[in-house]
């Protein structure tokens, strides 16, 4: 009489140990053997923050001119104005350009973290001196003197690069006044202008894609958006449409979708 016993599955499956010792313990380890390996997950590595960007020496150096001035009329608030009017005139006069004043003025100029204005202080702390006890009367402009003429890390505004080209558009108007100059001001940058929403061309004279006309004459020009599915238009409307973007086709100067 057959028994009514069915084996799980599972046993019908796995292979069942052999009898004896060694061969139980070879059966084991063929086990293992059959095991996949473990596999090893490398941790990800941490984001990479982006170095930050240094200014620009012609930009470090206007911060630094224009902490000196803020310094010299720190320095004359609180060195007078206590109220004896013939004393402090008579002190003034002898403290106004003096080297006491000078080294007061340098010893506030730069924050303690602001690492670039330091060594750019370094760098031109003779120059800043000459300036102080020489140059000043014919001079005045400690900015135009140190950091155009003498460094040479500056330009003129409506001009850029080494040697101070004009931007597009002219030095009066950069750009037409409806965009930035890549570098102006500064002995670097392209001179490329970056030219704002609605305007386009090398000196953003024009109206950019999906603008029109609405008004120009000789320094004036306002550009105006066209009607919505329109690339390039004549005016406002729907039906002024004479390009259309993707996804749409121009039918009697009006854009229709075909999507």
């Amino acid at each position: 009489m057959s028994s009514i016993y069915r084996y799980p599955v599972w046993e019908k499956m796995a292979p069942r140990p052999p009898k004896g010792l060694a061969p139980a313990l070879l059966w084991v380890l063929s086990l293992f053997i059959g095991l996949p390996s473990p596999v090893l997950v490398q941790p990800s590595p941490p984001p990479q923050s982006s170095p930050p960007t240094e200014p620009h020496p012609c930009h470090t150096c206007r911060g630094l001119v224009d902490s000196f001035y803020k310094g010299l009329e720190r320095t004359i608030r609180d060195n007078f104005g206590g109220g004896n009017t013939a004393w402090e005139e008579e002190k003034l006069s002898k403290y106004k350009d003096s080297e006491t004043r000078l080294v007061e003025v340098l010893e506030g100029v730069c924050s303690k973290s602001d690492f670039e204005c330091h060594r750019l202080l370094e760098l031109s702390e003779e120059l800043v001196e000459s300036w102080w006890f020489h140059k000043q009367q014919e001079a005045p402009d400690l900015f135009q003197w140190l950091c155009s003429d003498s460094l040479k890390l500056c330009c003129p505004s409506g001009t850029f690069g080494p040697t101070c080209l004009p931007c597009p558009g002219g030095t009066e108007r950069p750009c037409g006044g409806y965009g930035q100059c890549e570098g102006e001001g500064t002995r670097g940058g392209s001179g490329r202008c970056d030219c704002q929403a609605g305007y386009g061309g090398e000196a953003c004279g024009q109206c950019g894609l999906g603008y029109f006309e609405a008004e120009r004459n000789s320094s004036h020009l306002v550009c105006s958006a066209c009607f919505g599915p329109c690339a390039r238009c004549s005016g406002p409307e729907e039906s002024n449409c004479l390009q259309c973007k993707k996804g749409w086709a121009l039918h009697h100067l009006k854009c229709v979708d075909i999507d």
